[in-house]
């Protein structure tokens, strides 16, 4: 081949590469007004993602690190807004003003609203619908707001759900593009209008954990006097005995087990409940009633608050032997024996042995589950599962740490049931209050593993459908 045709070839191919492979495009340029604490983080993150970043600020000559960073441009207001066409403004409310010497500069941008306010209701319009008065020519975006920075610096963004809001669906799109580059999932709630309900999120305190940590509060408060009253204030009415040093450690392990135990049972009430609904309408697409509805939503809250007071009852259980009543009793119990009778050996219970051992054995596995359900239950956990898997261990296994735990209960009182002096002022003790809820759970789990029940209930829902009056047709005609 001649040196003719090879740069011929040569040629060709160049050609052909340059066709196949495309110039790398520059990355887009992203606006920050503000460099305090949000903005800066912001800005690191959008720069770890592969963006440009110009800041606008009064100081041109900031003292962070980050400023300095050879990637940041830093110049005017002005300047920066021009130069890129998404703005994130990450100043307070009250220093918007600056922003309406710059409507010329803003005309056709969009603008990200990132603010919050220190409580609801403090100003008469939202922020960010404030901030579209003052630019109107400007696509102002509500969103990102639920970011801290401290999520940003330590890149606590991966699947994390963020909110868009504004009355222009093009920006919205480009803000929610940027967003998914970040790793986060962007949900749009709609217009402007929504700005409000927004910009109140950050400020609501557990949203999802309010039922849960009230039932449990209602739980221990109720339990708490309940058995101060059969224990203690009756000790010192009936017997002349001052007790309240038990209230303490004593009382309040007995409360710690039976909110552990009730709070566990109310995490699977909802469960069988929501299936004798589905069975009775027939169907398992009808909508559950919104009391259930919410109450299954937080049924993964209420197992947390249950295992933390099962894991106070283990602590406090630990400290039992330490505790100077405790110890002093003991010792007395010894001396007295030996008073008795110095030759004869204590008495064992064979029957005593096997319920405290059997009390033990159960309080430990029910336990064992109990952590493995929480454990199972955080997200970094539940991931690594399959849903069969998941399903298995808090479905089948929860009912079986539910069984195990209830058993605890049973063995524990199972002498007492009986016995007159157990009803002190003809009221129940605690642990048999506790087991009312969870012995109905798994009766109606037994109930729901039975093949007949399906039947059963649909004749039920076939009775009573014929007994309802029906109208007339001819009467609905004219209606």
């Amino acid at each position: 081949m001649d040196s003719r045709g090879l740069e011929e070839m040569t040629l060709n191919s160049m050609s052909l590469r340059s066709l196949d492979m495309p110039a790398e495009s520059e990355p887009e340029l992203l606006c920050i007004l503000g460099t305090g604490d949000l903005g800066r983080s912001l800005g690191e993150r959008l720069l770890q993602s592969g963006f440009r970043v110009v800041y606008g600020s009064r100081r041109l000559h900031g003292g962070s690190p980050l400023l300095s960073d050879p990637r940041v441009q830093v110049t005017s207001h002005e300047a920066a807004a021009q130069s890129a066409n998404i703005i994130f403004v990450c100043v307070h409310r009250e220093h918007y003003e600056f922003l309406a010497t710059m409507r010329n500069h803003l005309q056709g941008k969009v603008l990200v609203d990132l603010s919050n306010n220190l409580k609801k209701d403090m100003y008469p319009e939202a922020n960010a619908v404030y901030l579209q008065r003052l630019v109107p020519k400007a696509a102002v975006v509500k969103g990102l707001n639920t970011l801290s920075a401290w999520a940003l610096q330590n890149g606590l963004l991966a699947g994390k759900q963020v909110y868009l809001c504004g009355d222009s669906a093009e920006a919205k799109q480009a803000v929610a593009q940027m967003a998914t580059k970040l790793g986060l999932s962007v949900l749009d709630k709609g217009s402007l209008s929504a700005a409000r309900e927004l910009e109140d999120f950050p400020l609501k305190l557990f949203p999802e954990w309010r039922l849960p940590l009230s039932v449990a509060l209602g739980l221990t408060a109720f339990f708490f006097f309940y058995l101060l009253i059969r224990d203690v204030i009756y000790a010192y009415v009936e017997k002349k005995d001052e007790i309240s040093y038990r209230i303490m450690v004593s009382l309040a392990n007995k409360v710690f087990p039976i909110v552990a135990l009730i709070m566990l049972s109310l995490c699977y009430l909802p469960g069988a409940i929501a299936a004798f609904l589905q069975l009775y309408r027939g169907t398992k697409y009808s909508r559950f009633p919104n009391w259930l509805d919410r109450w299954m939503v937080s049924r993964k809250q209420m197992g947390l608050v249950a295992l933390g007071f099962a894991f106070l009852h283990v602590t406090y259980t630990f400290i039992i032997p330490i505790r100077y009543a405790v110890r002093h009793k003991l010792i007395s119990r010894v001396v007295d024996e030996i008073k008795k009778n110095k030759t004869t050996p204590f008495r064992f219970d064979n029957t005593e042995a096997w319920g405290t051992d059997s009390f033990v054995t159960l309080g430990i596995l029910g336990f064992f589950l109990f952590v493995l359900l929480g454990i199972t239950s955080l997200p970094s956990v539940g991931g690594s599962l399959s849903w069969r898997e998941f399903n298995f261990i808090q479905s089948k296994l929860g009912h079986l740490t539910l069984f195990i735990c209830t058993a605890h209960g049973y063995v524990y009182g199972w002498n007492k049931f009986l016995l007159p002096s157990t009803y002190k002022w003809y009221t129940p003790p605690g642990f048999m209050l506790c087991l009312i809820v969870p012995s109905v759970v798994l009766v109606l789990k037994g109930i729901l593993l039975l093949p007949c029940v399906d039947r059963t209930l649909t004749l039920i829902r076939q009775g009573w459908e014929r007994t309802q009056p029906k109208v007339d047709e001819t009467k609905q005609t004219n209606l």
